[in-house]
């Protein structure tokens, strides 16, 4: 058995999950998630803003306490769509370098994608195609697959942050400003169909906050709660009334809903546009939603992968990270 600490930075949130991993699969021993928005104004600028930095930082430190304290044997870190798009991503690399002692993995959207895949499908029937959607701050991992493995990925730019910085501009939003959120989304699930056959699977699993919070809301629960969302079934339907609902609201009205978490606020409502453009694109009935995801993946695939050589006349840190 292999104690693992992984950790997924993304553009909305950072995450951890320490984990025992043997043959059998993942026991998880704690899984965490901050909002800090790395990829704010990165769709504009560019670059990744010292506050936000700051504040991925100021998580990343908490995090390091954590693993030293499960005493995690190894430790994985990717990042994902905001750093990819980051010309002063090397600040991101610098300070995680400093907090745990490894760089992280600024891994392209076909490895995002595959990871997901791999986290997600542990405990579903893959006998028949499954699409597999992440709808992430920054981007859209879609990945076509089966019991043997990742049949085809392909990672797309349109992600809740993203879009919701690019058109949402007023409270509520106008049906413009929705309208140019559906028809990016739609160009861009156009374009991944060339290499992910969209109408292919017979099942559409969704994964990440965006899925996991329209459910809940489509559920009518009274706070959030992962094991009653974990592989629960929203139809199309559900989730083309849960948008218009969204859409309709204000900022306020969004903070108040009791499974609303405070960082998802100002852009669950693109989030939904973009889930709701995929269903229609794929011709999908319902979408499953996983509480199981990249992290996961990230947590299986360290566990898999061959420690690298310690160095005898310099010994390394106490955690191992495996490059690629």
């Amino acid at each position: 058995m292999t104690r693992v600490a992984a950790i997924d930075c993304g553009t909305n949130s950072i995450r951890l999950l320490v984990a025992d991993v043997d043959g059998t699969g993942l026991r998880e021993l704690t899984r965490r998630m901050e909002i800090v928005r790395l990829g704010a104004g990165v769709d504009r600028t560019g670059e990744l803003a010292p506050q936000a930095l700051a504040r991925t930082l100021a998580a990343l430190r908490d995090y390091a306490g954590e693993i030293e304290r499960l005493g995690a044997a190894r430790v994985r870190m990717v990042a994902t769509s905001a750093t990819r798009d980051a010309r002063n991503r090397d600040e991101l690399v610098t300070g995680v370098r400093a907090i745990l002692g490894v760089d992280p993995e600024v891994i392209t959207g076909d490895e995002e994608a595959a990871l997901s895949f791999g986290g997600a499908i542990g405990e579903l029937d893959v006998a028949t195609p499954v699409l597999l959607a992440d709808i992430g701050g920054g981007s859209t991992e879609l990945v076509l697959g089966d019991a043997a493995g990742v049949r085809a990925a392909r990672s797309v730019n349109v992600g809740c942050v993203r879009l919701a910085e690019r058109h949402l501009h007023d409270d509520p939003p106008t049906p413009a400003q929705a309208a140019a959120i559906v028809a990016d989304a739609r160009a861009a699930f156009d374009l991944a169909a060339a290499t992910v056959p969209l109408g292919e699977a017979a099942t559409l699993v969704g994964v990440a906050g965006t899925v996991t919070t329209v459910a809940a809301l489509a559920a009518g629960l009274p706070e959030y709660d992962a094991e009653r969302i974990h592989l629960s079934v929203t139809s199309a339907e559900q989730v083309a009334e849960v948008t218009a609902r969204l859409l309709a609201m204000t900022h306020d009205e969004r903070a108040a809903l009791p499974v609303m978490h405070p960082g998802r606020v100002d852009v669950i409502a693109a989030g939904a546009l973009v889930l709701r453009t995929l269903m229609e694109c794929s011709g999908a009935a319902a979408v499953v939603a996983s509480e199981r995801d990249i992290l996961d993946g990230i947590a299986l695939a360290l566990a898999a992968a061959p420690p690298p050589p310690a160095s005898p006349a310099e010994p390394g840190p106490s955690v191992a990270f495996p490059a690629g």
